[in-house]
């Protein structure tokens, strides 16, 4: 499954939600520094879908806000 996330750093609280256009939003309480913010979507969007985190990965826009994730359901 691919994904479009909107990453919002440096939020209150941790979540990720689905807009009605299909995108997600993901807020993260890590700062966009050293990947911190990457490692914290990626561990988010695995409990989301209850799949280990190994089994999602940042295709494109690791260094940007709007990112493409690939979650692999079947593990």
């Amino acid at each position: 499954m691919l994904l479009q996330i909107r990453m919002k750093p440096r939020s209150r609280t941790s979540l990720l939600e689905q807009g009605g256009d299909g995108t997600w939003l993901a807020r993260v309480k890590s700062p966009p520094v050293d990947g911190r913010a990457n490692a914290e979507l990626l561990a988010l969007v695995a409990k989301h879908f209850g799949c280990p985190k190994s089994a999602v990965r940042i295709k494109s826009g690791a260094g940007s806000r709007i990112k493409r994730v690939e979650v692999d359901v079947e593990n």
